[in-house]
Parts: C-alpha cells; sequence; structure tokens
C-alpha cells in the first residue's frame, strides 16, 4: 500500500485550496496558528472482506482530517461558516478526485465498506488555547493491498 503517496494526496487537495494557514501530514503536537490549520493523520487500516479475494486483500484505511481555527478570533460569527466553507471544499475535492489520482480505489464517500465521509464539530484545548475543530472521517478503500499465502 502505498501509505506515503496516499497521505501525500491528502495533504495536496487540502494545500491546493489555499484556505488554510498550514497543512500537516501529522497531527500538531503544540497549538496552530491564527487562520485554519489542516492537519491529516490514521485512524485505522484493516481488511475489507467483501471487496477481497482469495489470494489478495483489499484495505480499508481511515484517516482523519482535522480543521482547527481559535475560538477567540473575531468575528465570532464568522468562525463556523469559514471552517464550514473550508469543509465544502474539501468534501468538493474528495468526490472530484474519487480515487486520488489513483492511489486508492475509492474514497467510500457513502459508506459501502464502513464508514462514510463525514465530519464532526467540536473543541479542543491545546497549549491554554481553546480551538474549534471539525474533524472529518475520509474513509478510502484500496485494492490489492497484501498477498495471500498458505
Amino acid at each position: 500500500m502505498d501509505i506515503s503517496g496516499i497521505v501525500d494526496a491528502v495533504v495536496s487537495h487540502a494545500s491546493a485550496l489555499g484556505l488554510f494557514e498550514t497543512v500537516n501530514g501529522h497531527e500538531p503536537k503544540n497549538a496552530p496558528g491564527n487562520g485554519i490549520t489542516c492537519a491529516v493523520w490514521a485512524e485505522r487500516v484493516g481488511p475489507v472482506p467483501a471487496a477481497s479475494g482469495l489470494q489478495i486483500t483489499t484495505a480499508y484505511m481511515v484517516l482523519n482530517v482535522r480543521l482547527y481555527t481559535s475560538m477567540t478570533q473575531q468575528p465570532y460569527d464568522g468562525i463556523d461558516p469559514a471552517m464550514l466553507s473550508a469543509l465544502d471544499a474539501l468534501f468538493t475535492a474528495y468526490s472530484g478526485d474519487f480515487e486520488l489520482g489513483g492511489r486508492v480505489r475509492n474514497v467510500d464517500l457513502l459508506g459501502m465498506f464502513g464508514d462514510s465521509l463525514s465530519s464532526k464539530a467540536g473543541y479542543i484545548n491545546q497549549d491554554r488555547t481553546i480551538y474549534r475543530v471539525l474533524t472529518i472521517t475520509l474513509p478510502l478503500v484500496v485494492n490489492d493491498t497484501w498477498s495471500q499465502a498458505a
């Protein structure tokens, strides 16, 4: 499985949008900057029995894509609209490049094999600063990942 290529493709989608102050290929260990920050990291990987054969296994890889912005920026009423606009742009990018440039079989948009493309809003406290976050669940199906042998 081309893990680096897959993560790089997801990071590239976010970077190409020009909406984020920073795009990281990892979960930040310290507080993000002042604009909207995007971070990408793995949540889980496993087999997809319904899409695998007797000789090779198809993988299901779920990435977290988290958008961060400070809760203290003004105007407060602009925080969620800006975050949701960025989320919409990412969902459009994932839907438009369904195979991440041929690196995956598909983004599991509708949850055929598990999670669907989705997001959950919340807050995190990092370095004594509260951030508004949208965490995207990005499920990916990757064909012919692991060979099976007796």
